[in-house]
């Protein structure tokens, strides 16, 4: 059976989406006999409009995307599937080395906090509830684009940016930064998956069950892949970043096991994501994973490669702890 061409809707260009210009890269999609074709996007939030439109078969981007359609209207059409990230890619990063720094610290300091996304602060608020401080106690700079916080750190105006990469590796690379804190540390938490709408997904499932195949190597492949090779093979969607920078953001990246090894979603990993949601006051009802993930299709697509729920917990427990030990490295 011939499949029909998808269009592929991206929401930003960002480095934590390495895995989804690898396999457009390497040909995974094509390799299982479906032509895909990247949609350029600059606005994260128009991503599942353009599904919906129908100017798009899918999307890729966060799955609060889909709690919040689904906290507007319980009806909402929008899914989730396919995990890619599903740990924080987010830091926070000050003027001198911090080992000993903990969240409890910020009562203390001046942080920004990313104002391109909502989800970091959204993720970090409810971990520093956790950590027994309140979050709406601190001093927050919250509508500043992350160059322009981390040049405050440099600068020292301001004592603590919330970042991703590039700009932790760039701020290395001048010495005017340095990690105080892993967001990836708190463990599996839903950040990046496939998006479409029921409809699409019916009338597109070979499509995708297709492409999740594809996606399944190309995450396999990261996975035993040096980071030098991998962005020799993303350099043409990052033409204006050093190799070797890209490189250390793809290292550093794959040391808090960013990446998951095969696109089962977790239901722990939505759990965190939407218990965050509901503490920042994001969403005021918890719609649940039935109801906004389906990981029927990704079973039917891999088959016998899709892991068990019971062995999806127990990797997830293991590459938190790994995650954990890279905290302020």
């Amino acid at each position: 059976m011939a499949l029909h061409p998808i269009t592929l809707q991206e929401p930003f260009r960002a480095v934590f989406y390495a895995p989804f210009y690898a396999a457009l890269a390497r040909g995974d999609y094509a390799a299982e006999g479906v032509e895909v074709t990247l949609r350029t996007g600059t606005v994260p939030a128009d991503a599942k409009d353009a599904v919906l439109a129908g100017l798009a078969d899918l999307a890729w981007g966060g799955p609060m995307r889909i709690l919040l359609a689904h906290e507007a209207d319980p009806a909402s059409p929008l899914r989730n599937f396919g995990a890619v990230v599903m740990r924080d890619p987010f830091f926070l990063v000050g003027r001198a080395p911090r080992p000993d720094f903990t969240l409890k610290d910020l009562a203390g300091l001046t942080l920004g906090s990313v104002s391109e996304v909502p989800t970091p602060w959204w993720t970090l608020q409810e971990d520093i509830r956790q950590a027994g401080l309140d979050p709406t106690t601190l001093r927050r700079v919250a509508d500043r684009g992350m160059a322009e916080n981390l040049a405050a750190v440099a600068a020292g105006t301001l004592d603590v940016a919330q970042v991703f990469e590039p700009f932790v590796t760039m701020a290395e690379e001048a010495g005017t930064a340095h990690v105080w804190h892993v967001a990836a540390g708190r463990g599996l938490t839903g950040y990046t998956s496939f998006t479409s709408s029921t409809g699409r997904m019916q009338a597109r499932r070979a499509e995708f069950q297709a492409m999740l195949r594809g996606l399944a190597k190309t995450l396999a492949w990261f996975a035993a892949t040096a980071p030098e090779a991998i962005a020799a093979t993303i350099a043409g969607y990052f033409p204006d970043m050093p190799p070797a920078r890209l490189a250390r953001c793809i290292a550093r990246y794959q040391a808090l096991g960013l990446w998951t090894q095969d696109p089962y979603y977790p239901e722990e990993a939505f759990t965190r994501l939407e218990t965050a949601m509901a503490s920042a006051g994001a969403i005021t009802r918890k719609p649940g994973f039935a109801a906004t993930a389906d990981n029927t299709i990704v079973a039917e697509a891999l088959g016998d490669q899709a892991p068990s729920s019971a062995a999806t917990a127990a990797a997830g427990s293991a590459t938190t702890a790994e995650a954990a030990t890279t905290r302020g490295a």
